[in-house]
This record gives C-alpha cells, structure tokens and sequence, in this order.
C-alpha cells in the first residue's frame, strides 16, 4: 500500500489527508496507548486469584515470585525503549512500530500457550511477559514521536496529556475485564484476559499497513520525494502547492541545524553545558520519569486487589471489584488534566500532585498501624486519593515534560533516555514492592511511609528545579536556559522573569544571549498565551 491521489491531486493514505488522515495518526496512538495502559493493569486483577495461584503456584504467598513474575514486563519495556534510542532512528518510526506490534503478539502467544501447573509452564510465562515488554517499550518510545512529526501540534499539553489519559482508561478496561473474566471458567480466568492484548495490536497494525513514515525522518535520510508527498497528504495539498516548497525547506533547515541530518547528533552531545544546557536539560526529563515511579503509583495499580485482601481481609472477587472502582476513579481524574495542564501550569501541577500523593500514602501507613480491619479501610480511602491526584498530575506530566523542556538538537535522543528511565525505576518498585509489604510493619505500612518521604522530598526537588514552560513556545524553553545561563540566576526565575515572546522577538534574544534557535516549522504563527490559556508549539 501507499500513497493514492485523488481528483484534486492530493495524495492520500486510507482516502484520506489533511486532518481527517492527522486523526488517523491519533486513533493509532491512541490504541497504542490504550494497550500500554492495559499491560500496566492486566496482572493486578489475574496474580491474586486462586486459578492463576494453581497453574502457578510458584507465586502463590512468595512474595519475591510475584514481585518478579509482574516486574520482567518492565524489564522488557526497558529493553524494548533502549533499543529505540540506539536502532530507532536508522529503522524508521514506521518499521519500528511494526517490530513493536509483532514482538508483542509472539509475546502473548507464548505467555497463553503454556501448560501449567509445572515450572516449565511458569519458566515460558515470564519469558513470554519479558517479550511481549519488549514489543511495548518499542512502541511507546515510538508511536509518540511518529505522531508529533506528522500531526501539527497546536497545544502539545493536551495532546500529550490525553495520551496519558488513554492509559488510565486502558487500565481501567484491564481491571474490569479481569473482573469479569473471574467468573468464567478456570483457564479462561487468566488467558483471555491476557490474550485480549492482541486486539489492540492487530488494530495498530492494520491501520499501519497503510499510514505514513514520518515526513521528518524522510527528509532527515535525504529521501525528500518521500517526504513531499507525505506532507502534502498530511497539509491536504497537491505536491506542487507553493506552500509545501516553503514548508519543506523550512523543515529540511531546522533538520540541518538541529544535527539530525544523516544522524550527526551524537550521545556526547547530551553532555554538554554552557547556553544550551543540554545536560540539565536531559535530567530534568529523566528525572522526572524516576520520580513518577518512586512516588509508588505502580505499586497501587499492580497491588491494589492485594492490598485488600491481605489488610482488610476481603475476598477475591470483593478485592477486584474494588479495584475496578479505584481504575474508575483514575480514568476519571486523568482527563480532568487535558482542561488544566494549559491553565494551571505543568510546574503547579507538578507541586499539587506532590502534595496530594504524600498526604495519601500518610493516611494509608497511619491506617495500617493498628492491624485492625476497621481501620484498614481508612487506608483504602489513601490509596483512592493518591490515584486521583496522580491521575491528574504526575501521569501524563513526566511524558510532555521531556519532550518539551529539550532542545530540537538533542530532543529525540534526550526523550528517549526518560523513557529508558520510567521503565528502569518500574521495575525496580514493582519489584521491591511485595517484599516491602511482607516485611515492614502490621500490612505494610512502612512500605507506604516509604513513599510518602519520597513525595515529600520531590517537593523542593520540583520547586527549586523545575521552570515553567506551559505557554512557551519550544524556542522561547531555549531563550529561559540561556537566559538563566549568562545571567547567574535560577532558571526557574528565569522562566518567570522573562515575558512571553513573539517569533521575532525569541529571535532578537537568541543573538543577546548567543544561541542559535531554530523554528522549527517557519511561517506558523507562534501565538504567545500564558497559563490561563491555549499554548501553539511547533508542528510536524
């Protein structure tokens, strides 16, 4: 398949262009992220229940088993993300999605395929979760920047962000569909649960089969024949429209500049200081992403159902229906982000959701201290309040933040590297997470300490650290480092001090501050907006 023309000359994917074939390119992120946030929540309702404990009884009350049959998801996640950051940009956004899609359908097929009880049967179930981790970290290092580069991204807050919401709503399919498949019959119970995943990678992949390669990766390749007619598709142009002449040289010189021409930008230049601030830069990303993890939301949304039933002595089905309650209570506060993301702020948000999630896990060891049922429950009303301000702040904010606090030069390469990171501390917290819970305190309750002194140190950390860069155009994030740079001052104060710019304008203080800035797609009007209102970043 390929690019079709219609009557008026505008080359087409599926029959469609323009913003009809953009919608397309957010359907397949969408589902992608659906199927991550379906991954993330799958096991919580499956690892508890007796059927899955009697074809693998290996997991059932080791607590280091558990930890590491949920855990090696992550690790293939890590494995699949660090790929990406080495191979991606010779494979191509489009290859790579492919790759990602296939690897996790082999990776379902072993785990469903096996014939438990034995140690075998459990030996081929982690293999195939460490696989079908593998496909899941290709793709969610993927499918974001393939959709960036070929949608134009008038408010990439709420874009980013109702991608975050896709996985709370993922997770919430999870959780109810483990629910619901509990009352069928023994091995369908863990099976279907897990082989529904290859739903939404069959639909990724069908819609691929005739989606485009990223214009920007084309012209990054020298194949600008590709790249033309894709643009044109994507604009609803015809290939010789004067306005995609202009637009292809524009992108082919932001390109040029940024390094990625023929891939000259290179690790070392992830290191580098001075105004550009590449290093501070990359670890405020990948901070961020470790930071999201050790705040213990994963050992809430993996453990929840077990939780309940060993603190509060509920039974299975009880547990599970709860936890179908608190997913409905995630999806719900997740979205409440696409509105406030742009109005509040990401830094305000960032400081809220700190507080909220430490106040949550205090409740919930407090709770837990005295043994006793009744107040158990107080500890489940914590975990209820942590999920919803953690879906509404500290889920989708470590994904945009990278992609916007670096600069062109360094963006795909330092984005990558957070990604790597979310996957690295995951494992690490899913991993611990069960044998905390066994080993500190009446039900756990130091485990959930634990997390809320890490919350509360993130506080300062955000405060001190972390600029403001809602209503900033990506050029305008590089003025504030540079800004922060040559004046000696804290490049949170220099977010503040400095006024919101118009294209010109970023230029005039680029040269005062001796950076060079490139737009990245010329000619589109850099609307200057502040928390309160609608950001423009660049597009394509």
């Amino acid at each position: 398949m390929g690019a079709k023309e219609n009557a008026d000359g505008v080359p087409t994917y599926w029959g469609k262009s323009g913003k009809a074939l953009q919608r397309l390119v957010t359907i397949v992120a969408t589902l992608d992220f659906l199927l991550f946030g379906y991954d993330q929540g799958v096991m919580s309702g499956i690892i508890g229940g007796d059927p899955f404990k009697h074809d693998f009884p290996q997991v059932d009350g080791d607590e280091n088993w558990q930890g590491f049959v949920v855990s090696i998801y992550a690790v293939g996640c890590f494995c699949g993300a660090l790929f990406i950051l080495i191979f991606g940009d010779k494979l191509g956004r489009r290859k790579a999605i492919f790759l990602g899609g296939i690897v996790m359908i082999l990776g379902v097929i072993v785990q469903i395929t096996c014939a438990p009880p034995n140690h075998g049967a459990t030996a081929q179930f982690i293999i195939g979760r460490f696989i079908t981790g593998i496909g899941n970290g290709i793709n969610t290092s993927t499918i974001p920047i393939w959709q960036a580069e070929c949608c134009h991204s008038h408010n990439r807050g709420k874009l980013i962000c109702i991608e975050g919401g896709n996985v709370a709503i993922g997770t919430l399919i999870a959780y109810w569909l483990d629910y619901g498949a509990s009352y069928g019959p023994h091995a369908f119970t863990w099976r279907f649960p897990i082989a529904f995943q290859i739903v939404f990678a069959l639909s990724v992949l069908t819609l691929m089969l005739d989606l485009p390669e990223s214009p920007r990766w084309h012209l990054s390749h020298n194949r600008n024949d590709e790249a033309a007619t894709i643009l044109a598709a994507l604009n609803g142009e015809a290939r010789n429209d004067p306005r995609l002449v202009t637009q292809l040289g524009n992108l082919r010189d932001a390109i040029r500049a940024s390094g990625q021409l023929d891939n000259k930008t290179t690790f070392k230049d992830l290191f580098t200081g001075g105004p550009t601030q590449h290093f501070r830069r990359m670890i405020l990303g990948f901070s961020s992403q470790m930071m999201q993890q050790l705040s213990g939301c994963n050992a809430v949304i993996y453990y929840f159902p077990i939780l309940f039933q060993s603190a509060i002595g509920t039974s299975n089905n009880l547990a599970l229906l709860l936890g179908g309650v608190n997913q409905i209570v995630y999806a719900l506060f997740a979205t409440t982000s696409w509105y406030f993301v742009e109005r509040v702020g990401r830094r305000k948000l960032y400081l809220i959701g700190t507080v909220g999630q430490c106040l949550s896990m205090v409740l919930t060891f407090g709770a837990l201290i005295p043994g006793t049922a009744s107040a158990a429950k107080g500890a489940a009303v914590g975990l209820f309040t942590y999920i919803a301000f953690f879906g509404a702040t500290w889920l989708p904010l470590p994904w945009l933040y990278p992609a916007e606090i670096n600069p062109l030069k360094t963006r795909a390469k330092a984005t990558a590297s957070s990604t790597v990171s979310n996957w690295l501390w995951n494992f690490f917290i899913v991993m611990i997470t069960p044998v905390l819970v066994k080993n500190t305190g009446t039900s756990g309750w130091g485990t959930y300490l634990f997390f809320a002194i890490l919350n509360a140190m993130f506080f300062p950390i955000i405060y001190f650290t972390y600029p403001e860069t809602a209503g900033r155009s990506l050029e305008e994030i590089d003025v504030i480092f540079a800004k922060g740079y040559h004046e000696k001052i804290s490049y949170v104060r220099a977010a503040k001090e400095l006024p919101f710019l118009d294209e010109s304008e970023v230029v005039a203080k680029a040269r005062e501050y001796g950076v060079d800035v490139q737009v990245e797609e010329a000619g589109t009007n850099i609307e200057k907006e502040g928390p309160g209102n609608t950001s423009s970043g660049s597009s394509v």
